[in-house]
């Protein structure tokens, strides 16, 4: 009977003993999780897809970020979160525990790098700009992009987004914008496809940078085909010569156009071609396309450059020559006070 209180006795102290190493040891692996991490400094730790919860726990302590990837890989497990850690770049502070690494690859917000891709540019010269970006990754298409496809905007992307994948999402806006725009243009507009839509804004776009002038300008041109009338833009000549390139003289100085250029016929120059270029002349944005599908009805049909960024329209022959002829005055005394340093 003796022997066997005493085993019993032996079995409660063990057991005692046995749960204040488990509490004792528990304790410690919640202080473990709890204090300040090793990192001095802030640091940006990226996720890349198909990592796995290994890979990413023993960069985290060869980096400094963490002291033991055993214990990030145990919480993880305990927790049920072992498939739960995301892609992408996180920002990890100075002195982040364990708990508030896993908390933050988890739960929080990645780092997003940005793009900003302007109105007015043609493809190649957007392709330019993401083909440079340095935070984008992977060759560019070796497909075509066609001319006017981009929509133009600032970009979010998180690091290891592709170029290939930004040049798709820029060809979906626009493919979404206009699958928006189209059923609320206009009623008796002279054009006939999304496409014609894009290439018009493209002449829009390139003709003015003032937002509110994009609205007159489209007026004025469907107001122009409408009447059978030629576009008569420049940037279409300058488009059917350089591609949408800036002209220089044999100085290397910018240069306006040449008779023999606004004579050239091609399949862009609005002065010999009747209705809309070929292609769109550069990608324009959500305002130029939704400014052709919904034109103002001004009745102008001419206009020429005021000299300050804008520009002056006309409903008569007679007006644009007068319109013209005070530019020409504004130019020669612009002229002058350069030349005498005014």
């Amino acid at each position: 009977m003796k022997l066997i209180k005493g085993l019993i006795s032996l079995f409660v102290l063990l057991f005692v003993l046995g749960g204040a190493v488990a509490g004792g040891g528990w304790m410690w692996f919640q202080h473990e999780l709890s204090k300040p991490g090793p990192s001095t400094e802030q640091h940006l730790f990226l996720v890349e897809p198909g990592e796995t919860l290994s890979g990413v726990a023993q960069r985290l302590e060869d980096e400094g970020i963490i002291s033991d990837d055993r214990l990030f890989k145990l919480k993880a497990k305990l927790d049920g979160t072992e498939l739960a850690i995301k892609t992408g770049e996180f920002e990890l502070e100075p002195r982040a525990s364990l708990s508030e690494v896993m908390e933050t690859l988890i739960d929080g917000k990645s780092v997003f790098y940005k793009i900003t891709l302007p109105e007015g540019r043609t493809t190649a010269q957007l392709l330019k700009m993401i083909e440079a970006d340095p935070v984008l990754i992977g060759d560019m298409p070796e497909e075509e992009v066609a001319e006017g496809s981009l929509l133009p905007d600032t970009y979010l992307f998180h690091r290891g987004t592709s170029r290939a994948d930004l040049i798709e999402r820029m060809q979906k806006a626009q493919t979404d914008l206009l699958d928006e725009l189209w059923p609320q243009r206009a009623e008796d507009l002279p054009i006939a496809s999304k496409q014609e839509a894009v290439i018009l804004a493209s002449v829009v776009e390139k003709e003015t940078g003032i937002a509110g002038e994009r609205p007159q300008i489209a007026g004025l041109f469907i107001t122009r085909l409408k009447r059978g009338m030629r576009l008569e833009s420049d940037p279409t000549i300058i488009y059917g010569v350089s591609k949408g390139e800036p002209l220089y003289n044999k100085r290397g100085q910018r240069r306006t156009l040449y008779r023999s250029e606004i004579d050239r016929k091609t399949d862009w120059n609005t002065y010999q071609i009747d209705g809309l270029p070929k292609t769109p002349i550069c990608n324009p944005g959500r305002d130029a396309i939704a400014a052709v599908l919904n034109p103002e009805e001004t009745g102008h049909i001419f206009f020429v450059a005021d000299g300050k960024g804008g520009h002056l329209f006309a409903k008569t022959l007679a007006e644009h020559n007068k319109n013209v002829a005070a530019y020409r005055r504004y130019e020669r005394q612009e002229i002058q006070k350069e030349r005498t340093g005014q």
